[in-house]
């Protein structure tokens, strides 16, 4: 039985667990709009799942009952719900109670009490006129009227709103207003005293009920300008310049209106005058209708006052003391900041101890030479001066100077630069490579220009990457305007960029492109120093040894060479010539054991003429051309060319062994007789060898027989036609 109850019972309990019930509702507010209609709201403003709404009204002291009904999706924001006359009606007391209801089930609120005398809300009041009043300043009237419908009797609180025109600050009013009833004056007037003279204000209106706690919506706002009068005072600056050439100093006077002066005063000029503070019968008047004039002074210290003039007189004086050139102003302020804080830019400056009167700060864009753009403020009983952001140009350097005003004397200022608003630059700086050298190279940059930086440049950062390699980068303060890169790689390409940076960001300036070198000017020296070193010590060695040992060096650098003319005949075996200069004559063509060559004289140019070289004559010169070479040589006549022995020392009793063949044939009549030597020393044998026949050389006619510089061979040439020789040398 338990377990048939359980599964009986699951289902339902299922469905309870599961249910939603709408929300409770709660923070419930009647409003009375009178005449209008009751209107109720309640929380929370929005169900997840569709709800209707019914709200009970109980009136005249719980006798009477009033429902209306609504839904979650009926309502756009607040759930609410209104109740209409005849039924609603003025001082009523009654209760409200709401009850929320879904689909899974129903959800009732606490009960509430109402009155409706102070849940009452009006129609606004409608000012009828805002007027001067004739022959009285700085005041203007307000007239108006209560809502056409309101409780009786009419017993209202009335809140006044005015402010001048261009003015941030409001003020506000609240009177009390009772209507005796009955009346038919149903108007009310205030007036509204120590205003700005020629100055429009705007004025509105809300109204209340006294016992009620809702204040009607504001009236149609009405405006109203004040009489005028004789000008305010004016605020007077100066700026000064330098002396020019012929002494004189110009002088920037700068007015405007007095603070708390009215916006629409009317002016019709004004009158200023200065005068030397030595001499003040020498006073100058100037007029102009500009807020600023510019005077030549010179160097003695002047006075100076400005008035503004209207139709009703003029204004107060404003007086300014200039200074002479030489007066060193008094030093008052030490340090200075600038910072931004909610919108504001705050400048705060610390100062001595010296007590002055007033500050006057001057702030002007840095881009303005000329100071067309500057503006100045006096600012008393403090050490802080604020400007609205809004107020200065965004990405704008504003230069911002104080000066200690002390009664008539102005001191030294004191200035700083400042953005109201700070941006990344505009441009990169320009870059580029210096003294690049094996592992190092110099980076430098150039300032960007004031007006593309757009904030305080607080660091540079130097990007630079080898080619195919990993980047690095350096960052350096806003003063360093150059970099030594160092730690590179030899004769290698590298890309470097450089970064400014201010506080809003960065902007990469180009990329430029540099290679290192692969041997510098120190190796080059280096190398050319060892070098000329060495051969500077060569050179010394040498002249060392050459003074040391004259003959040896003279010999080596200028080698004899043998002279054809004084070389000595070759002597040949079996026959003693040792010592002859001369050949022999031969002896008869039949004799075939001793043979011998006589000397013969030969002409002074036939020395010349033999010096060839018998290897490169043979290869150069035909077998018909050697023979004409010859003739030509010996005037037409035959000559023979004999090769003696290479040795003097050929022991006596040996002959030649044989000639060596021509490579190319001989000219006819020229014969040629090779005598080799041995390497041993000996010569070799050769019987039965004949020498040459012919006529002996005599000793007047016979030439000198050329000696070739050969390690193994001299090679004579002979004349085969020459003078008989009958005597013979010994």
């Amino acid at each position: 039985m338990m377990w048939t109850w359980a599964l009986w019972m699951l289902p339902f309990l299922c469905k309870c667990s599961l249910a939603a019930l709408p929300a409770k509702p709660e923070n419930i507010s009647c409003v009375y709009y009178y005449m209008k209609n009751l209107t109720c709201t309640w929380s929370p403003e929005r169900e997840i799942n569709h709800t209707n709404y019914t709200v009970t009204r109980m009136y005249t002291y719980a006798k009477k009952k009033e429902t209306c009904r609504t839904n979650s999706s009926a309502s756009e924001n607040r759930p609410s719900c209104s109740f209409f006359p005849p039924k609603v009606t003025n001082t009523d007391y009654f209760t409200v109670e709401v009850e929320a209801e879904n689909a899974d089930g129903i959800v009732k609120s606490y009960v509430t009490e109402w009155h409706t005398d102070t849940i009452v809300k009006t129609e606004p009041p409608e000012i009828l006129s805002v007027k001067p009043v004739l022959g009285v300043k700085r005041m203007l009237q307000v007239k108006w009227k209560a809502p056409a419908q309101a409780p009786e009797p009419p017993n209202f609180l009335y809140r006044l709103r005015f402010w001048a025109i261009n003015s941030t600050s409001r003020g506000c009013l609240v009177l009390q207003k009772r209507l005796q009833f009955p009346s038919n004056y149903v108007d009310y007037a205030y007036n509204l005293t120590g205003l700005q003279a020629s100055t429009e204000y705007v004025v509105n209106l809300q109204c209340m009920v006294r016992e009620s706690k809702f204040w009607s919506d504001l009236s149609r706002e009405e405006r109203g300008v004040t009489e005028a009068e004789a000008p305010y005072g004016l605020e007077l600056w100066r700026v000064l310049r330098p002396a020019e050439a012929d002494g004189k100093r110009p002088v920037r006077l700068l007015w405007k209106k007095a603070r708390g002066a009215p916006v629409l005063e009317e002016t019709l000029f004004y009158n200023i005058q200065y005068t030397p503070e030595n001499n003040p019968n020498l006073t100058e008047t100037e007029n102009t209708t500009d807020q600023q004039f510019k005077l030549r002074l010179g160097g003695e210290t002047y006075r100076v006052t400005v008035r503004s003039y209207n139709s009703l007189g003029p204004s107060p004086e404003a007086k300014l003391r200039i200074p002479a050139i030489r007066e060193k102003p008094f030093q008052c302020i030490e340090g200075m900041q600038a910072r931004l804080a909610q919108g504001l830019l705050v400048v705060e400056w610390q100062s001595c101890d010296l007590e002055v009167d007033a500050w006057m700060v001057e702030w002007v864009p840095d881009l303005d030479s000329e100071l067309s753009a500057l503006s100045w403020e006096s600012v008393s009983g403090a050490k802080k001066w604020t400007i609205q952001q809004d107020k200065l140009k965004p990405l704008w350097c504003y230069n911002i100077s104080v000066y200690p005003v002390l009664q008539d004397e102005v001191g030294e200022p004191y200035s700083i630069q400042a953005y109201a608003k700070e941006g990344i630059p505009s441009k990169g700086p320009v870059t580029k490579v210096e003294n690049i050298g094996l592992k190092t190279a110099r980076i430098t940059w150039k300032e960007i220009p004031m007006r593309e930086r757009n904030g305080f440049i607080n660091n540079y950062t130097i990007f630079y990457q080898a080619e195919d390699g990993r980047e690095f980068s350096k960052t350096v303060n806003s003063s360093i305007l150059q970099y030594d890169l160092e730690s590179l790689t030899r004769k290698t390409s590298y890309a470097v960029r450089v970064m400014a940076s201010t506080s809003a960001g960065g902007h990469n300036g180009t990329t430029i492109n540099f290679k290192t070198l692969s041997i510098n000017v120190l190796e080059i020296v280096l190398i050319t120093s060892l070098v000329g070193g060495s051969l500077l010590l060569l050179f010394i060695l040498t002249v060392a040894y050459g003074l040391k040992k004259p003959n040896k060096l003279s010999h080596l650098c200028w080698p004899d060479v043998p002279n054809p003319a004084e070389s000595s005949l070759a002597t040949w075996r079996g026959h003693n010539f040792k010592g002859e200069r001369n050949l022999k004559e031969l002896d008869d063509a039949g004799n075939t054991e001793d043979r011998i060559l006589k000397s013969c004289s030969a002409p002074s140019d036939l020395i010349d003429k033999l010096v060839v070289n018998f290897e490169n004559f043979l290869e150069d010169v035909s077998t018909g051309e050697a023979g004409k070479g010859w003739e030509s040589i010996w005037g037409g006549e035959k000559n023979e060319y004999v090769t003696p022995p290479s040795r003097r020392d050929c022991p006596p009793g040996r002959s030649v062994e044989g000639a060596l063949p021509l490579t190319e044939p001989l000219p006819a009549g020229l014969t040629q007789h090779l005598l080799p030597t041995t390497r041993g020393g000996g010569c070799s044998e050769a019987p039965g060898q004949p020498l040459p026949s012919g006529p002996g050389l005599g000793e007047d006619d016979a030439p000198t027989l050329y000696l070739k510089n050969s390690v193994t061979t001299r090679e004579f040439l002979v004349s085969e036609v020459l003078p008989d020789h009958t005597e013979r040398q010994a």
